[in-house]
């Protein structure tokens, strides 16, 4: 584990996560959890009444966080490998992660993402979305064609409100960035 990470697991990432709304007892998804670089802190940050679900279509890094969540004796968090559908209930959850993702998923998929997301939201929850590689961001790359106006506009067409935007110190891969959190939630359910 490099130095970056290291820090970001045992500090950094705890603050970051507090300071966007993280608390005490949540019930969070983390989307996209990969090698579990926010799994981690999220887990720290909720304690034991809480729980993080960390969901990813990689076997592979569900296998490495499920191994370092051991070694952490993390109980509160459980791995799901799925793609798009979360098996979780409607209305389950207080917050769901999803950092880094969504530049992998064509204009339909990432339109699923959101909707699930949704469903499984509480009214009273929030979805926070770091889309990573946006037209404004630096390098520029898969969502290059997307404006962060526009992913504000595609994620409200799915039924949600953009709460606050935030510019944060944040770990993208091994590594800090400065990041935008388009922190959204959700309209009311009819």
């Amino acid at each position: 584990m490099n130095r970056d990470v290291k820090t970001w697991i045992e500090d950094n990432g705890i603050k970051f996560l507090q300071e966007i709304g993280i608390k005490k007892s949540y019930k969070i998804v983390d989307f996209g959890c990969g090698e579990g670089h926010y799994t981690i802190p999220l887990a720290k940050v909720v304690g034991n009444k809480g729980k993080v679900y960390g969901i990813d279509k990689d076997k592979v890094v569900l296998s490495k966080l499920k191994e370092i969540s051991e070694k952490m004796n993390l109980k509160n968090v459980e791995l799901v490998n799925s793609d798009t559908k979360i098996p979780l209930k409607e209305s389950s959850v207080d917050v769901v992660l999803c950092y880094d993702v969504i530049h992998y998923e064509k204009r339909t998929k990432r339109e699923e993402i959101y909707k699930e997301i949704y469903r499984i939201l509480k009214p009273e929850g929030f979805f926070s979305l770091y889309p990573k590689h946006h037209k404004d961001d630096y390098p520029l790359k898969e969502l290059s064609f997307l404006s962060l106006k526009d992913i504000i506009e595609e994620v409200e067409k799915t039924g949600f409100q953009l709460k606050e935007k935030l510019t944060k110190r944040c770990l993208h891969d091994v590594y800090y960035n400065e990041c935008i959190i388009l922190n959204f939630i959700p309209l009311i359910r009819r």
